[in-house]
């Protein structure tokens, strides 16, 4: 798919842009091309566009915002941002910040996007037309109407997951479809059903054998056993995947705390070295644990926030009136 005619695409069908409306593009030296296919496709909706390049180093990773980029915050309030930088462990307080200072004043729309790459566009999760959007923001509905009810979820997998998080009092949202009453950021591409738990509830195993945010498709599974809420140990066979997850989980006191559980409905996704686009995978879920006070109900103010992807789960809610409801058997959506 041509990669201008994609991001016009996420641009009109996701963040809602309309004809006149000012956009700002942060990005990354090394995400130029993905930066003039956006810029090619806010110029076909008739945005009024500003691109500011951020120079990056290999070896140097970013832990705060520079003063010349806050500064730059004084100058102007536009409707839209999109972040295009890229996705390394190291630099999420970084991120944190820069979406901070972004939504400050909810009155932006900001798709954020660590690890985008042009292949997405082109042949992956933003590869999308305009009825491709429609018809994924049309199961999100149908999906969040379903979990309306939903009181505790338990979560099983081949590779030994069994947790449970209680969900009751934080509602379901989407990151395929715009809220103009909260101007909620997401995530681009988009493709997920998201909640912010009870951060005190997750008990049990959770056994991550796909990929883990900011590092890198597994080798080996990474085990997590959690208790209200915290984790408690991690164990793998890959000691330097243990290393850069503890790193993640010892930023500060809410990074062992949970912070999110999604549902993957992208069918478009692929598992892939970036996880912006594998934790979008159709039939796929994944818990994060940090930040997420900027969700319903949220209440972790962490610095970071580590998401780790599990395959072939199933799913099965818990409704506030005791009924249970199938919603995935081993990465297979009943029908809804």
């Amino acid at each position: 798919m041509d990669a201008g005619e994609a991001a016009k695409n996420a641009l009109e069908c996701v963040l809602e842009a309309r004809k006149g409306e000012t956009f700002v593009i942060f990005y990354d030296a090394e995400k130029t091309s993905v930066c003039e296919a956006f810029a090619t496709g806010a110029s076909k909706l008739g945005l009024k566009t500003q691109s500011i390049r951020l120079e990056t180093s290999p070896n140097t990773f970013r832990k705060e915002l520079p003063e010349a980029i806050v500064q730059s915050f004084k100058n102007y309030e536009p409707d839209i941002y999109v972040n295009l930088l890229r996705g390394i462990r190291e630099e999420t307080p970084f991120r944190i910040q820069l979406t901070r200072m972004e939504t400050r004043s909810a009155n932006a729309r900001l798709a954020h996007c660590p690890g985008i790459t042009l292949d997405m566009l082109t042949d992956g999760a933003l590869a999308m037309k305009k009825e491709d959007h429609r018809s994924m923001q049309g199961f999100a509905r149908k999906l969040i109407q379903s979990l309306s009810r939903a009181a505790r979820v338990e979560v099983a997998n081949p590779a030994g997951t069994k947790i449970s998080l209680n969900v009751e009092g934080r509602p379901f949202f989407t990151d395929t479809i715009i809220s103009w009453e909260t101007k909620k950021w997401m995530n681009m591409p988009t493709g997920e059903v998201i909640v912010a738990p009870v951060e005190s509830s997750l008990e049990g195993r959770l056994v991550c054998d796909m990929a883990i945010g900011g590092i890198r498709p597994l080798k080996s599974p990474v085990e997590i056993v959690a208790e209200k809420g915290i984790v408690q140990t991690i164990s793998s066979d890959d000691t330097s995947v243990i290393k850069g997850v503890e790193d993640s989980l010892g930023t500060d006191g809410g990074a062992k705390v949970m912070g999110e559980f999604a549902f993957g409905i992208n069918p478009k996704a692929r598992f892939c070295d970036e996880f912006l686009e594998s934790e979008k995978m159709l039939g796929t879920v994944h818990l994060a644990f940090g930040n997420n006070s900027d969700m319903p109900g949220g209440m972790n103010h962490s610095n970071n926030h580590t998401d780790f992807l599990m395959s072939k789960p199933t799913v099965e809610i818990v409704n506030n009136d005791d009924t249970r409801l199938n919603v995935l058997t081993n990465g297979v959506f009943r029908r809804l």
